[in-house]
């Protein structure tokens, strides 16, 4: 019976993930079969962690620190990791953050771009430098992590955030097209209320407990729930999905 979910002898980058949904996606995809590098900037001791499991399921795996809103430090990645594991065949563009909470009117020019750059700008130049090598082997899945608050505007103070991750949506459309002639599927993962460190730090238990009150499944959700969703996008059972973002909250969200 064939397994369409395979990802034997793939290999996949995963950014930003030391803890939470890359940190799951990444341990997804080296179980299905994947060589996994993953990236961070400040966590390095998980995302020794999460290199370590991956390697205890008799994959490769490295683990690199990274600032993704630093161009060279992209590109410098992206040929590390080609060099060590091979060219790369699953993209996970899962870097970003809230980094703080600020309406409009306190907003600074400096925090906006601080936040686009993270969030959107990375992804991009990400993948402006992992492509062309997808391109040439005419195969390679690329997947954005975007956000409910992309539908919604956020929570209180996440108002650039959510127009970073809406604009990745719109991203993921475009470079959908651009590559799609190619061989090269471009898709989006927007998760809902995830149980993660995110909301350690940009959310109370108030907050929290309010959200579940409107998720009909009654839960918030699991790194794990988005993880097997980015290895579905990844792998030959999507293989006719392209351009799609995939909304992961439990009915919190439905379009």
């Amino acid at each position: 019976m064939t397994n369409y979910l395979d990802l034997s002898n793939k290999v996949a980058l995963v950014t930003g993930a030391s803890s939470g949904i890359g940190a799951a996606s990444a341990k997804v995809l080296a179980d299905l079969g994947a060589n996994v590098a993953i990236t961070y900037l400040q966590n390095q001791a998980g995302a020794e962690k999460v290199r370590d499991e991956i390697i205890a399921l008799g994959r490769k795996a490295i683990a690199l620190h990274a600032e993704f809103r630093d161009p060279r430090q992209i590109a410098a990645t992206v040929s590390r990791v080609t060099d060590e594991l091979g060219p790369i065949d699953i993209l996970v563009n899962n870097a970003g953050s809230l980094v703080e909470r600020k309406g409009n009117l306190a907003m600074t020019d400096e925090l906006w771009n601080d936040v686009i750059n993270l969030n959107l700008t990375s992804a991009m130049a990400c993948t402006r430098v992992v492509a062309p090598s997808m391109v040439a082997r005419k195969s390679g899945a690329i997947i954005n992590v975007v956000s409910i608050a992309a539908h919604t505007g956020g929570g209180p103070g996440a108002g650039a955030y959510a127009a970073a991750k809406a604009g990745l949506i719109a991203l993921t459309k475009a470079e959908a097209k651009e590559f799609a002639p190619h061989g090269v599927r471009v898709n989006a993962i927007s998760p809902g209320t995830i149980d993660t460190p995110f909301h350690e730090v940009f959310s109370t238990p108030e907050m929290i407990r309010n959200t579940i009150a409107t998720i009909p499944l009654g839960r918030i959700g699991t790194p794990e729930d988005c993880a097997k969703v980015v290895a579905f996008l990844a792998s030959d059972a999507a293989s006719f999905l392209v351009g799609e973002t995939i909304e992961v909250n439990g009915g919190q969200f439905m379009r």
